[in-house]
């Protein structure tokens, strides 16, 4: 659900500094990029770096990089020798955030790709530990169903905007995105190969566990 200034203001002030690399980065997509509002943010930033952190990836894959937020918060999990793959299908923002993973020191250690999804998912043939899904709302359940096979058993799957500014609600569906977050929602939590969780933060984060061995060691 959507916070009030006051209260997001509150947590922001009790929580870790942002990063002043992700500060300048949030700063400029307001300023320069339409649709800003998709940036993910401190405060979500923040849960995304905790996540990533507790599960400490070697390999983290991001559906949708906008202007890489997101994806610099992810990184800042992964072990010494971790690689993230992030994709975006607008190649207009490759170079601007490109210029932030330099500034963050994670040029070598994030690989951007440019392009569908749909069309790229098929070319990894490693498992990843942690995949952050924030594109198309329209293609998540296909999407979804793509990245199952990708993600190691006891790995994690993070899906943003699963409340989608509470259109989830509408007795009526009017868009295509919404209808592609409704279907996605109903196919998630009756998918017996995961474990799934829908918080309230933001605009909806769904944490999804894939059943199986642990991400470290010994069985669940």
């Amino acid at each position: 659900m959507r916070l009030s200034i006051d209260l997001e203001n509150y947590i922001l002030e009790h929580i870790e500094e942002e990063d002043p690399v992700l500060a300048q980065l949030n700063r400029d997509t307001h300023a320069k990029q339409l649709y800003a509002r998709m940036c993910s943010g401190h405060l979500q930033g923040s849960i995304l770096t905790l996540l990533s952190k507790l599960i400490e990836p070697k390999r983290i894959l991001e559906l949708g990089t906008f202007t890489g937020y997101s994806a610099l918060c992810l990184a800042k999990g992964l072990q010494s020798d971790g690689v993230l793959h992030t994709i975006e299908i607008n190649d207009e923002l490759e170079d601007f955030a490109a210029h932030y993973f330099d500034l963050a020191g994670m040029r070598n250690r994030i690989v951007q790709h440019i392009g569908d999804a749909s069309t790229i998912l098929p070319t990894f043939d490693e498992p990843f530990d942690l995949i952050f899904m924030d594109a198309d709302k329209r293609s998540y359940p296909e999407h979804y169903e793509m990245i199952v096979p990708l993600v190691r058993e006891g790995g994690i799957i993070i899906a943003d905007n699963t409340l989608w500014d509470q259109k989830v609600l509408d007795e009526e569906i009017s868009d295509e995105q919404t209808a592609g977050i409704l279907r996605f929602n109903d196919l998630v939590k009756n998918d017996s190969r995961v474990e799934t969780y829908l918080f309230p933060v933001r605009d909806g984060l769904t944490v999804l566990r894939k059943k199986g061995t642990s991400l470290h060691s010994g069985a669940l």
